[in-house]
């Protein structure tokens, strides 16, 4: 009997830990904030995992799709955003869609990761950035002014939803790592923005690994230390 119910005590709180690493997080925005598209509104697949991102991040990575694939309505937006994250997740073997939030030129702001997960859009930058994807290839033009100002006020939105710092840093995909992204023509553009550094120095860039990979709060603690005595009945 003290065997089955302990037996049972550990599948419920196993379960329940579970179900609290798989949770996304719910908060409210302030009432500036755009539109944001939901996963389920662009119809996302499930991640297969995530890591829980320190929430207020010193960098925001500008990135574009690389692919000549452009969109100007939410359908036309959403059906390359869930091609993005297939090709992320089926050829790339990601646990989901690289970037924090991806922005088309119908000027919506569609959600990636969101703000509390660690990225894969820009190592090693990943953990401590949000980083933003223009829907397209934008090497020799850039993005329509609805999409530029979405970007404008998503970051807005970031800061006073205390997810990026207010002193934070813009850098351009391609300063992060050999690559053309994010297209010569957005590059040039971004680099007349406020916050954009030509030498990034980044002092405190962690590897992912050492990152924490689920909420520090006390619902773990307690179901870790249950777990803990149950298991100490054995």
């Amino acid at each position: 009997m003290k065997l089955t119910l302990t037996a049972t005590l550990l599948h419920i709180c196993s379960a329940l830990y579970s179900s609290i690493a798989k949770a996304a997080p719910t908060f409210a925005l302030p009432d500036d904030c755009p539109k944001i598209v939901s996963r389920d509104e662009w119809g996302a697949r499930p991640a297969r995992n995530f890591t829980q991102r320190d929430p207020l991040a010193p960098y925001l990575i500008v990135h574009h799709g690389g692919f000549k694939k452009f969109c100007s309505t939410h359908d036309e937006c959403a059906k390359i955003v869930r091609y993005y994250q297939d090709f992320h997740m089926d050829d790339r073997g990601w646990d989901d869609i690289g970037y924090s939030y991806l922005i088309g030129e119908d000027g919506n702001i569609y959600e990636g990761r969101g703000w509390q997960r660690v990225g894969a859009h820009a190592p090693p930058y990943n953990n401590i950035s949000i980083g933003v994807c223009f829907i397209g290839d934008f090497s020799d033009r850039l993005p329509n002014e609805t999409a530029l100002a979405a970007l404008r006020s998503l970051i807005k939105c970031s800061i006073s939803s205390n997810f990026l710092m207010n002193n934070y840093t813009m850098l351009g995909h391609r300063q992060a790592k050999a690559t053309l992204c994010p297209g010569d023509a957005l590059f040039k553009e971004i680099s007349q923005w406020p916050h954009w550094k030509s030498t990034p120095a980044p002092t405190e860039i962690r590897k992912v690994d050492d990152v924490i990979s689920r909420p520090n709060n006390w619902a773990y603690e307690a179901i870790n230390n249950i777990l803990d005595f149950f298991k100490s009945l054995f």
